[in-house]
């Protein structure tokens, strides 16, 4: 296995010497390509600060960031911005489409950024599209499609440029239980298909069993990880709310 995102004591705090707020304390983590992972954690627990930091959102106060053997935490805002836009997709709750464009046209903003040629793009469309069953939705508006096609949609943005790793930050968060389950399945669907690096906060248990690995934040550092192995999601399922019981304040959330 190759390592594709290595933290080593990284550290964020927030606040002045007198006010100071320690969100994160040493945590080290390597993420695998082609893993799947969830982060969970009780509702200020540091979770979504980690994802922000890994993902270059936010920057840290302390420590090392590497994506794809090149260290993040110390680029300029303009290599890093180029840095994303070639390695790294998002996900969020919201969705974060452009109401003004089609689906096919958020979907293709990552390449028309990067200015590939009109035939690939074309290609790479068509394939993630029928790979997240949007492609007979390709010219509606965003306003014009279910919570769970947006959030398909969203994804499908966040794959067609092949990045390294992809971010997502409670992607089922806005979704009924059905349409997390649809989104769950292709995500992981893609995770083997394209071999492609997923890493995931949820409060979900439920979506966090789809990962083949789960890590638990706890008052800012890691408390404990769950990987799947060779076990049934349904085992890893009662695995995780095991372990939430445990860490005590985290609960499914309706």
């Amino acid at each position: 296995m190759t390592t594709i995102l290595e933290a080593n004591n990284v550290r964020k705090s927030y606040g002045n010497k007198m006010t100071k707020n320690e969100v994160l304390g040493s945590i080290d983590l390597s993420i695998e390509r082609g893993d799947f992972v969830s982060i969970m954690g009780a509702s200020g627990s540091g979770k979504t600060t980690l994802l922000n930091v890994l993902s270059s959102i936010d920057k840290v106060s302390h420590g090392h960031i590497h994506i794809e053997n090149q260290e993040i935490t110390g680029k300029k805002e303009k290599k890093l911005a180029e840095f994303r836009k070639r390695h790294l997709g998002f996900i969020f709750q919201e969705y974060n489409l452009l109401d003004s464009l089609t689906v096919k046209e958020n979907i293709l903003l990552p390449l028309s950024i990067t200015k590939a040629p009109k035939k690939e793009a074309n290609e790479r469309f068509l394939t993630v599209a029928k790979d997240l069953g949007i492609e007979d939705i390709q010219n509606k508006y965003p306003n014009e499609i279910s919570g769970g096609q947006k959030q398909r949609t969203s994804a499908a943005r966040a794959f067609i440029h092949e990045p390294s790793i992809i971010f997502a930050d409670e992607p089922t968060g806005a979704l009924d239980s059905k349409s997390a389950s649809d989104l769950l399945n292709k995500l992981s669907d893609l995770n083997e298909k394209r071999e492609s690096t997923v890493v995931m906060v949820t409060h979900d248990p439920v979506a966090a069993s789809y990962c083949n690995r789960v890590i638990f934040i706890k008052d800012g550092q890691i408390y404990t990880e769950i990987n799947k192995g060779s076990q049934s999601r349904q085992s890893l399922l009662k695995d995780i709310m095991k372990t939430q019981g445990v860490l005590g304040g985290v609960h499914y959330e309706h």
